[in-house]
């Protein structure tokens, strides 16, 4: 079931079959442990994230906020390609919502007991990319994840809601550069053949 919660805000609610979630989950481990492995970025100021972080397409660099072919701030390896798979299903919940995007970035987050992520925009891509509307698309796995959703300033109240395993949820046009964060992780509720913990895959077009 689609849900539009703000001009530009879709939650694709069960968007993917449990068969599917499993798969995915086996793809984001694989990824998580190949020779490209995840690791805990440190940013701004030398805090540690409490996520583990592993992009695709293109690497989010912690310290300087831009994007790169290599993790500079970490291994200086190269980054792997986003596997077809995952791209077509970010295509295909962009297009659900409304939207279009050819995505060339991916971001996997993986939430352990605890981890949350703090309320920010997602407005490190290129200027046009922003000034198009074209969205972000952010996949949930594994865990319950309490999400909170905002407006375009960082004083904004905030608005709550829970996300589960198989859920997508498109941020686009007018809303593309609101604030969103993940304030906790529901232990336990993740389905069979997923968890413990929680993957977040969100896709974008640099």
């Amino acid at each position: 079931m689609n849900v539009t919660l703000a001009d530009g805000v879709v939650l694709l609610q069960a968007r993917l079959s449990p068969e599917e979630q499993r798969e995915l989950w086996s793809l984001c481990r694989t990824l998580a442990e190949g020779p490209v492995p995840m690791y805990t970025p440190t940013v701004r100021g030398g805090r540690k994230m409490s996520v583990g972080m592993l992009c695709l397409g293109k690497h989010w660099n912690g310290l300087t906020y831009k994007y790169e072919d290599r993790r500079s701030d970490f291994d200086g390896l190269t980054v792997p390609e986003i596997p077809p798979q995952l791209a077509g299903i970010a295509r295909a919940a962009a297009e659900d919502a409304g939207f279009t995007i050819q995505p060339d970035v991916c971001i996997m987050n993986y939430y352990a007991e605890g981890a949350k992520l703090g309320v920010h925009q997602d407005k490190d891509e290129r200027p046009e990319t922003i000034a198009a509307g074209i969205p972000i698309v952010s996949v949930s796995l594994g865990d319950e994840a309490r999400f909170v959703v905002g407006g375009l300033s960082r004083r904004d109240p905030t608005s709550p809601m829970m996300l589960e395993s198989g859920d997508v949820i498109v941020m686009g046009g007018p809303s593309r550069l609101r604030y969103h964060g993940v304030t906790r992780i529901l232990p336990g509720t993740a389905p069979l053949g997923t968890g413990p913990g929680r993957f977040n895959l969100t896709f974008r077009q640099w």
